[in-house]
């Protein structure tokens, strides 16, 4: 298992971005589901704050795969989470709770994550909170 991305989401469900921008390389390309391509540390740091004011989660049932050469590598996972403050464009957050299946690809190099998507389904997400 590719030691960078243990670490990334050991990190992410610690609630410690420090650590899950330590794992980046400084030109990342983060590819968030449903929205634009941001570049750089400093777009995910804002990200990270962002999701961490809206959302709490936790991360299970994670199954990582890694390409042979260590370029490349995947992980599914189910989303365990609690909608906290309304994001903009979404449903009024109440304290709902959500389980969401979801899958991350990712590049690297040297080590480093260069490059970071993630997919879920939004549709059902937003059926969820709006019970």
């Amino acid at each position: 298992m590719n030691d960078t991305i243990k670490t990334y989401f050991d990190a992410f469900n610690a609630g410690d971005v420090d650590t899950m921008l330590s794992c980046l390389a400084e030109d990342v390309a983060h590819h968030v589901n449903e929205g634009q391509v941001r570049t750089g540390k400093p777009a995910f740091a804002e990200f990270c704050a962002h999701m961490n004011r809206c959302y709490r989660e936790n991360l299970t049932d994670m199954v990582i795969f890694e390409a042979e050469n260590g370029n490349r590598a995947a992980a599914e996972y189910i989303v365990n989470g609690t909608y906290l403050e309304t994001d903009e464009g979404l449903p009024e957050a109440k304290g709902q709770t959500y389980r969401l299946p979801a899958g991350s690809f990712f590049s690297l190099r040297d080590g480093k994550i260069t490059r970071v998507v993630t997919y879920y389904n939004l549709a059902d997400w937003i059926a969820q909170v709006s019970k």
